[in-house]
């Protein structure tokens, strides 16, 4: 972090460099603008261009590279080795556990959590019909609906993707990720999949911001950004990833929500052929979301036969 001027700061921002990452960069410079101009303060930021080696190799499948953590490593490293101030990134490709140099300094207001299906309804699919998917939860949840189903991997930017979707019969893609970039998908079929029908990634719709842990100053101007009922949301469901392994390659989900004055969390671990799927749904204190996704955690590893699905 720099000066600007007596009241003014300049912040380095890692981010990606695909439309969909500097829409979450800009976005996040925008609540930072709007933060730092409420308390009388000036904040300039400037992004730092990262292009990870999974940007590079889209002929590689994302659980083949490692899973979850791919896209944000790299980025994290921009910040440890001081090239970046602060990181943006897709809640659900962080890693469950944070490098302990760094600290999550703020969840803005979370987005949409859902997935949708582009090119037709679950119904509307035909027997044997053709799927594309680069995410083995909704390739396992998807499954367990419809065991008939067949799947293809897709990798690559959103745009990529839906241009992609005439080569299927349908494709899942996240709907805040449609949202944030205004794509308009005229007359293709859509159907949105509620969580109840497709549990979502962990923390998915949410952006997290990273900065070092030992960097005071930037954290308390990212603290303006923290949105509390999303970052207890996003913490109990990072702590549930957290307690069955981290990065476990196992299709997962958790979803938790602000239910009156309690969090709802909903979770599963699944066969990645959709053959198994273990699901637990709890009331907890917001003060408890933590644990009790810890705790949702264990029973299905202990006691529901997670662990026989992760070979322990």
């Amino acid at each position: 972090m720099t000066g600007g001027g007596p009241d003014a700061v300049t912040l380095r921002l890692a981010t990606r460099g695909s439309a969909l990452a500097l829409w979450q960069a800009d976005h996040v410079t925008t609540l930072l603008h709007e933060a730092a101009s409420a308390a009388g303060r000036s904040v300039l930021v400037e992004k730092v261009i990262v292009e990870t080696m999974a940007d590079q190799r889209l002929d590689i499948p994302i659980d083949a590279m490692g899973g979850k953590g791919v896209f944000v490593k790299e980025i994290q490293a921009a910040v440890l080795d001081g090239r970046a101030d602060f990181a943006v990134h897709s809640g659900k490709d962080l890693p469950a556990l944070t490098p302990p140099e760094l600290v999550i300094a703020a969840v803005p207001e979370r987005g949409d959590v859902r997935d949708v299906l582009v090119g037709s309804t679950i119904d509307g699919l035909p027997q044997g019909g053709h799927i594309a998917t680069g995410s083995i939860r909704r390739k396992a949840q998807l499954a367990s609906l419809r065991p008939d189903l067949v799947f293809s991997g897709l990798r690559g930017n959103i745009a990529t993707r839906l241009a992609k979707a005439d080569g299927f019969d349908a494709i899942v893609m996240a709907a805040a990720a449609i949202e944030r970039l205004g794509i308009s998908l005229n007359d293709r079929v859509v159907e949105v999949l509620e969580p109840s029908v497709m549990l979502p990634q962990v923390a998915q719709g949410a952006l997290v911001i990273e900065c070092r842990d030992d960097d005071t100053a930037t954290r308390e101007l990212l603290l303006a950004l923290n949105h509390a009922p999303s970052r207890q949301c996003v913490d109990a469901e990072r702590a549930f990833l957290a307690e069955l392994g981290g990065d476990c390659d196992l299709p997962v989900g958790a979803y938790a929500v602000i239910d009156g004055d309690g969090l709802r969390i909903d979770a599963l671990v699944a066969a990645p052929d959709g053959t198994t799927v273990l699901r637990d749904s709890r009331r907890c204190a917001v003060a408890e979301g933590e644990a009790t996704g810890r705790a949702m955690a264990r029973y299905l590893l202990d006691d529901a036969g997670g662990s026989a699905l992760l070979g322990r």
